[in-house]
């Protein structure tokens, strides 16, 4: 049975009901935003996504454990080790964005057996009609019903790249790291979050940098720019969503990237 088949189902369900939901909330007045322990924010929204895709995997019959980041006690460290597949999901991300009345925030949903991610999808309501991007290991990338390559664009100074930020701790040695990737680069945007991991996917940018990140916020990421033709590691060359410092380009120029950012 291809992941598709198995998952399809289950993730477009979830991903459905929750563009639903947090399209009921944005840019409302009943956010609810509180502060957690981290410094960042969560909304009802939030919190009622996460439960709706909780009680639809308890519903769906298949052995999948959930890891969100509203209801888990903690960000997993590693790959599950009981031999069960996991579903790893954040049900707003960009929350930030969100509670600002900015379009650029999505549902994020991954599902990962025996440590390999094996199924994502994002998906971005506020952004417009055709904002869903999912992929199946061995099945290729998707935004709605068209394929996803990533561009040929083979050299940095030929490139178009988008970063994050750098954290609360506006980390000096991290800021210079990115001002080299900006300077080698042709022109440069900072917009942070999935949207620029998938523009990497569609072929519109060839690289994307996120320095702090949790689980949740990578989870489909890497096997949608993978399956579109592009490379998805750390910043130190590990294929893992659990080390944060993610880097995803069209894959021509994925080791000059590395080099400027070690």
């Amino acid at each position: 049975m291809s992941y598709k088949a198995k998952y399809g189902a289950l993730l477009a369900g979830i991903a459905g009901e929750a563009d639903a939901m947090a399209m009921r909330f944005f840019r409302g007045n009943s956010l609810g935003v509180e502060r957690k322990r981290d410094g960042t924010v969560v909304t009802q929204a939030d919190k009622q996504i996460e439960q709706m895709a909780i009680a639809r995997v308890n519903a769906s019959g298949l052995a999948i454990d959930v890891v969100g980041e509203e209801t888990s006690a903690e960000s997993p460290k590693g790959p599950a080790t009981n031999g069960r597949a996991r579903m790893i999901i954040d049900p707003i991300d960009g929350t930030e964005e969100f509670t600002r009345g900015i379009p650029t925030f999505g549902t994020l949903i991954g599902i990962e057996e025996d440590g390999e991610i094996v199924a994502g999808m994002a998906s971005a309501p506020a952004l417009g009609h055709g904002t869903r991007w999912w992929a199946y290991r061995g099945e290729g990338a998707w935004r709605g019903e068209e394929r996803l390559r990533v561009s040929q664009v083979a050299k940095l100074d030929d490139s178009m790249i988008f970063t994050t930020g750098t954290g609360p701790r506006k980390d000096a040695d991290v800021r210079e790291r990115l001002r080299r990737l900006a300077d080698a680069a042709r022109n440069s945007r900072s917009i942070g979050g999935f949207w620029q991991h998938m523009l990497v996917a569609e072929g519109a940018v060839e690289c994307a940098v996120d320095w702090i990140s949790k689980p949740w916020d990578l989870a489909p990421l890497g096997i949608i720019v993978e399956e579109a033709g592009g490379k998805s590691t750390t910043v130190d060359g590990e294929r893992t969503i659990y080390k944060g410092k993610f880097v995803s380009t069209n894959g021509l120029m994925h080791a000059e990237v590395l080099k400027i950012l070690q």
